[in-house]
């Protein structure tokens, strides 16, 4: 038997093997943050990130980092998605800062213009800090949350919405639900308290578009707080194979596409070099799970769902392409593929230690090196033939001097040897430019210098960006040397603190809301002159709203921005009314719908594996249930 210290001893060599074989998994992560992602865009929307030479126009599936700047032009909105479950949104003439983002916190800045901040889910300890000329306010809590700066800063709360606001050169207060505080004066602001209005247009908009992303099918294959299911409901299909589980397969893609073959390469201050996918639906697939190639059909794999999903800049292996591989490059170009099931990705970012060395985060399937499931981190990196490199146009290329400087389409380079690709890991020999912070994109509209240096009101300094290329830490954004002012939020719990004095504007008292719908009245409805309405029985409460009286009162004056209609309009009225005000013609939406389902099918009826999204069948379904239940009498049930 041994003895307890060699047991001890064994147990401990052990245990450090164990951490020396997973160190690579767990550097570089502590401190990184997923990023919210630019989900979307219609009209005049523009982009700058510190060091860029100018404004540009926003690309789709963009991941912002701190510091990076937002401006909507006019007749232009846009969304940001903060995980799967928080959304914000701003409309023409709002110009919107990242200042910082870290794993338990994100501060915005708004200089002007209007914006949206719909979470319907915010993790416990999380924080969300708006800057805005007049007042800081931090958020806490799930709810929705709007703010309007134009001279003066009104913020509304709904859906139990609650924030801590600390005025410019005033104490902190509390914000309950359903209020809507305007703050004026930007020396010593002076806060006033009013009930939230009636939902306008672009909160109707709002409600009706995060109610459309939440309820999706692709949220049961993915990670919980991965970003863009709504994107895969809507331009592709779940398979169900044998060898990978669930799949998806993207609709309408060229014969000759691949994965990573459409989009750009852009320049992270974190993560470094990103792939932007052109694609609507470009996000998820391109960040998380691997890429299969199934009879000819490319498939997306997330692969088992894992608690803690990882974000990645990119899944793919990266190659040295020289003459002798390729048809067009005369010095040497850069070449990738996507990584296939349970390859491991080598990653060109992060701290030292974790650069370089085989890493699965974020995947919870095999671990796969040649096609043959390894148990151990320890891998030889220099022998390592990715299974995708053999499927005819998977490999894309292009010269040293365009990558991350353009769309890679504009320089493609085709790639005719795969056999003899030379494989890269660590850091790319590739160095970035001030092109490269914006993927290359073409130039946008510059926000008026007025918005740019505005000074605002914050509680922290934002965080630092540095640039490969300079010695130096981030400078005030853009050249214009814009004033902070930085107060403290108080520790203790809002409800603690003082709230902001009733309003003294004496505007017209909100009208009463309907009451809530009863669903024995949808039920009569659905089924007109069914037996239910004759038998329905008394609910033994009153259902008319009483008639109040209320005095005449004069109408105060309404900041442009804020519109309170109170009687909703439908959607096609709201968005022709909407244009009509902007001055914006109508234009085809910029993120069309896939095809009609029949039509899919029939195309695609030789899928790798079988339908994923089958609903449950039963003698009748629920329509036929309901109405043979109304045509019950009561005393029948």
């Amino acid at each position: 038997m041994l003895p307890l210290s060699r047991i001890t001893a064994t147990f401990s060599i052990l245990s450090l093997m164990f951490s020396l074989a997973v160190v690579a998994q767990e550097e570089g992560k502590d401190d990184a943050t997923s990023p919210m992602r630019l989900s979307y865009a219609e009209g005049d929307v523009s982009f700058w990130r510190y060091g860029a030479e100018d404004w540009v126009q926003a690309q789709l599936n963009t991941p912002l980092a701190a510091s990076d700047s937002l401006y909507v032009g006019k007749g232009g909105d846009l969304e940001l998605e903060m995980g799967s479950r928080a959304f914000v949104r701003a409309d023409d003439d709002t110009q919107l800062t990242l200042v910082n983002n870290t794993p338990d916190f994100t501060q915005f800045k708004i200089t002007s213009g209007r914006a949206s901040f719909d979470l319907r889910t915010l993790p416990t300890g999380y924080s969300v800090e708006l800057d805005t000329p007049n007042a800081v306010f931090t958020i806490d809590r799930v709810g929705y949350y709007r703010v309007d700066v134009d001279g003066d800063v009104h913020f509304i709360t709904r859906r139990g919405g609650r924030a801590t606001m600390v005025p410019a050169g005033a104490q902190a207060m509390s914000i309950h639900p359903s209020e809507e505080i305007v703050v004026q004066g930007t020396v010593v602001a002076e806060a006033e308290t009013y009930v939230a209005p009636e939902l306008d247009s672009w909160d109707r908009w709002n409600y009706e578009r995060t109610d459309s992303l939440l309820d999706t099918v692709s949220e049961r294959y993915l990670p919980n707080g991965v970003a863009g299911a709504s994107d895969l409901d809507h331009y592709g299909s779940w398979r169900d194979t044998p060898d990978y589980g669930p799949i998806w397969v993207p609709d309408s893609v060229p014969p000759d596409w691949a994965p990573y073959s459409a989009g750009s390469w852009s320049w992270d201050p974190y993560y470094q070099w990103t792939w932007i996918d052109d694609q609507p639906w470009g996000w998820a697939p391109f960040h998380y799970g691997r890429w299969v190639n199934l009879r000819g059909y490319w498939a997306w794999a997330p692969g088992p769902v894992m608690r803690h999903p990882v974000y990645s800049p990119a899944l793919v292996a990266f190659f040295n392409v020289g003459p002798n591989v390729s048809m067009g490059i005369g010095s040497g170009g850069m070449g990738w593929v996507a990584l296939s099931w349970g390859e491991p990705v080598m990653p060109w970012w992060g701290r030292p230690g974790f650069v370089g060395r085989p890493y699965w985060g974020g995947w919870g399937g095999p671990h796969v090196v040649n096609n043959v499931v390894v148990h151990n981190n320890n891998v030889n990196v220099t022998n390592i033939t990715y299974n995708n490199t053999h499927v005819n146009n998977a490999v894309s290329a292009t010269t040293h001097e365009h990558f991350g400087n353009g769309h890679v389409h504009e320089a493609s380079v085709p790639v005719t040897q795969n056999q003899n690709l030379q494989h890269l890991h660590g850091v790319l020999p590739v160095k970035p430019g001030p092109a490269s912070l914006v993927g290359g994109a073409h130039g946008g509209t510059r926000p008026p210098e007025s918005m740019l240096a505005r000074p605002v009101v914050a509680t922290r300094p934002p965080q630092e960006s540095r640039l490969p290329w300079r010695t130096e830490v981030a400078k005030p954004e853009n050249k214009v040397i814009q004033e902070r002012r930085f107060v403290l939020v108080p520790k203790q719990a809002a409800t603690d603190l003082p709230r902001p004095e009733f309003g003294a504007q004496t505007g017209a008292e909100r009208s009463r809301p309907a009451l809530p719908p009863r669903f024995g009245d949808m039920r009569r409805e659905a089924v007109p002159g069914s037996a239910i309405q004759e038998h329905a029985e008394p609910t033994g409460r009153a259902e008319v709203e009483p008639k109040i009286m209320r005095p005449e009162a004069p109408e105060i004056a309404i900041p442009p921005r804020v519109t309170h209609e109170v009687a909703p309009q439908p959607q096609h009225a709201i968005q022709e009314r909407v244009r009509a005000e902007s001055g914006k013609s109508p234009a085809a939406p910029v993120m069309p719908r896939a095809a009609p389902a029949e039509t899919r099918q029939q195309e695609r009826a030789d899928l790798p594996g079988k339908p994923a999204n089958r609903v449950f069948s039963n003698e009748e379904n629920n329509s036929e249930k309901n109405e043979r239940r109304s045509r019950q009498r009561p005393e029948d049930r």
